[in-house]
């Protein structure tokens, strides 16, 4: 059963309720853990969360059980591990697979594959939540918390302490003075469906651009998200006038079979241990394939 051992600093609140907030343990997994089978123990005695605690004490939180989601099978499937810890997962999304299970579709999405993983390494009672989501025809690194306390600390990480880069292949060639850039534009839903676009009622929305090479009137270009909105990379490069090769959404040409988009870098601090963490992959071979083809 996943644990979680912390020390009481001088600094600290002294009671226990207090200090576990402040720790990013939710007030739903201090009620978890009081109602659903975990376990609260300082100095290996059970205490709640009025407990007082002084500078030293030992600290164990045990969360309580998580709701089972029946309807969600796992998936055979392969998943593509880049990164393991006790408490979360980096791997590998390939284009074409969604992160987390929708209506429509609920048999093969990332969540899916981490769920038949945990099951091969014996670990079924843990619970994959997707932390960093990428559009199903987006490829690359992805975050999947192994438990609700992963994510939620990792919810609440300074945004400008969660750097996620991307690669993406654009329509057109940029002049010298743009080559890069900072696209601050608000980002909102268009109608009823799934297309977003810039608007001045929209949510605050920032994109750092930078641009690799050029040629034969396309680019590739790394962009960093300083917000995380949906289709926020798409929406914007559609806006300053070069959307991503195989983005029909966004007014981008077919040559390609989906948006030429990949998350190639991923770094935070783990906020588990605080140890920086660093990763970084290749290209797919499907978009290094177009680079080379243009």
């Amino acid at each position: 059963m996943t644990s979680f051992k912390l020390f009481v600093q001088e600094k600290d609140p002294k009671k226990l309720g207090s200090f576990l907030l402040k720790n990013g343990f939710s007030h739903q997994a201090l009620i978890k853990a009081r109602h659903h089978g975990g376990l609260v123990l300082v100095n290996h005695k059970r205490r709640y969360n009025s407990f007082h605690l002084k500078a030293g004490d030992e600290v164990i939180f045990i969360p309580g059980h998580e709701k089972e989601n029946h309807w969600l099978r796992p998936s055979e499937e392969p998943i593509k591990i880049v990164k393991e810890t006790p408490n979360y997962l980096i791997v590998n999304k390939e284009a074409g697979v969604l992160s987390i299970p929708s209506r429509y579709e609920d048999s093969d999405a990332l969540v899916n594959r981490a769920m038949c993983y945990f099951e091969k390494q014996n670990e079924a009672g843990l619970k994959p939540h997707v932390v960093t989501r990428l559009d199903r025809d987006t490829s690359g690194l992805v975050l999947i918390g192994k438990n609700a306390v992963a994510h939620a600390r990792f919810s609440k990480m300074d945004k400008e302490n969660f750097v996620k880069k991307y690669h993406a292949i654009v329509a057109g060639n940029f002049s010298s003075n743009e080559l890069k850039g900072l696209i601050d534009q608000p980002i909102g839903k268009e109608g009823g469906g799934v297309k977003r676009q810039v608007m001045s009622t929209g949510q605050k929305a920032q994109t750092e651009y930078q641009v690799l090479a050029q040629k034969n009137n396309a680019s590739l270009v790394e962009l960093r998200l300083l917000t995380g909105r949906t289709h926020q990379i798409r929406v914007h490069m559609a806006y300053i006038g070069h959307p991503l090769l195989g983005d029909k959404l966004y007014g981008g040409s077919n040559i390609f079979f989906r948006q030429a988009l990949n998350c190639f870098y991923l770094a935070f601090t783990d906020p588990f241990d605080q140890e920086q963490v660093e990763e970084k992959i290749s290209d797919p071979a499907d978009m290094q394939k177009l680079w080379n083809s243009l």
